[in-house]
Formats: structure tokens, sequence, C-alpha cells
């Protein structure tokens, strides 16, 4: 059995990184969460902390979710005239471009302020991956198991009944949850007429906006080559989003100005 797709012992970049001390904190947590969930979890303790620990993190960073949805809400508000400026200078992209910009600065918008919080996120989520798809800050933690599966067996370490039943249930729960988040895709670049500021009807963006709704489908190709206990913070990551975007980007019909 391997217990990590990726070398991290004596890598000189991760041995001063501030990422691998927080990997090993994460580890840490990790662990004592597992023993606490031991009495009532026994062998899947360590897959029950691995759950808990992600929805701890996605609570913490919270505060930035809100900050994109709220910057969705500003530019959906502005889709009327956004389709207005579409149709006026359908002929002259250059203009178009300016005047949108002009539009989202007067209303105290931007086109791509939804983007800041998605990269702020960034670290939070390369110390989740680095801790539950390579071991790094605690190797011990891929030896455990899932239903008789070891957390850092993958997919193509071999097929057994154990292997297909668990990693067969995550990965049909990902690939629901991506399609959620697909369709949700779709209705979000509908509402607001734009993708990053580019109006979805020009050349380039109509690509983009092809590509936007298959995007969450990304997770589930990761998940076909990365150890269970990545596979399980992948689903329980993804179905968070899943639940914000149900709670947090519900459809308004009025003025959904933010105050």
């Amino acid at each position: 059995m391997r217990t990590s797709g990726i070398a991290t012992e004596g890598s000189p970049m991760l041995a001063f990184s501030p990422v691998h001390d927080a990997v090993g904190a994460a580890g840490a947590a990790v662990t004592w969460l597992a023993g606490v969930l031991a009495p009532l979890t026994g062998g899947a303790a360590t897959a029950a902390a691995i759950v808990l620990f992600t929805v701890a993190v996605r609570l913490l960073i919270s505060p930035l979710t809100l900050a994109q949805v709220r910057g969705e809400r500003r530019r959906a508000a502005l889709a009327p005239d956004v389709r207005r400026l579409q149709q006026r200078y359908a002929d002259d992209p250059a203009k178009l471009q300016q005047e949108l910009f002009a539009l989202y600065r007067r209303a105290g918008a931007s086109p791509v302020a939804g983007c800041l919080p998605a990269l702020l996120q960034a670290p939070f989520f390369l110390v989740m991956y680095r801790l539950f798809a390579t071991g790094d800050g605690n190797v011990g933690l891929l030896d455990e198991t899932l239903a008789g599966v070891p957390l850092g067996w993958h997919l193509g370490d071999g097929l057994s009944g154990p292997v297909v039943a668990v990693f067969g249930a995550l990965l049909v729960a990902l690939v629901g949850l991506a399609r959620v988040l697909s369709r949700r895709a779709k209705r979000s670049l509908a509402a607001t007429g734009t993708v990053a500021g580019t109006p979805t009807e020009g050349p380039g963006a109509a690509v983009l906006g092809r590509l936007v709704p298959l995007l969450p489908y990304g997770v589930v190709l990761v998940a076909l080559v990365v150890p269970l206990a990545a596979v399980l913070y992948l689903v329980t990551t993804t179905a968070w989003t899943v639940l914000e975007q149900v709670v947090l980007r519900r459809p308004r019909t009025r003025d959904i100005d933010d105050r």
C-alpha cells in the first residue's frame, strides 16, 4: 500500500514553508479530533475527524464566502443595465467594456469582486489538500481506515469489494453535488449577464460561459487520483459549498442590494 502520491519528506521548499507548519497544526487537530470521536465512531474515528475538521475550516472562512455572495448580488442587481448596454454597444466591444466598468464604478460594485474571496480561500484549501492527499504533517493519518479501506489508498491501487463500495459511494455523491453546482453556475451567469465583467454574449466570454458550468466536475477528476482521505475532504467541502449555494444564493426577485 502506498500512503502518499507525492513525496514530501526532505523537500527543501516545504521544510521552511509556512504551509508545512500549517499542515502540521492541521494534522495535530485532526488527530485530536479522532481521539475525541473514537469512543463514538470506533475505527472510523479518523474519517469522521476529517469531515468535522473540514466543516470547521469552512465555517472559519465563511466571512469570505459572504463577501463573495454580496458581490454576486450587486452584479445581479445591475443585470438589466448590463443587458441594455449590450444591446446599445453590440457592434463596439471596446466601448461596451468601457461602459460596463463605468456602470460598476457608479454602483460601487466590481465585476471581479467575487473572485477575491475565492483567491483568499486558496491557502486554506492548499493546507487541507496537502494534509489529506500527501499526509504531510501527519503521515500516520493515511494509515487509518474507513470500512476496511486505508485512508491513504488510491482508487488505482487495486479494486476489491470494500474499495469499490467506499470509493463508488463517494464518487457518486461527488458527481451529484457537482451537477447541482453546475446548474447553479448556469443560472448565475444568466442572472448577472457577465463573466468576470465580460458580457456573456461576447465571443470570448461565450466560450468562458460554457466552460464555467463544467468546472465543478473537475473535482470528480481530482477524486480519481487522490487518496481516500482527500476524497472524503472533497466530498465534504463540496457538500458544504452546495449548502452555501442553497442557503445564501436563493433567488430573489426584488431589490437584492445588500444593506
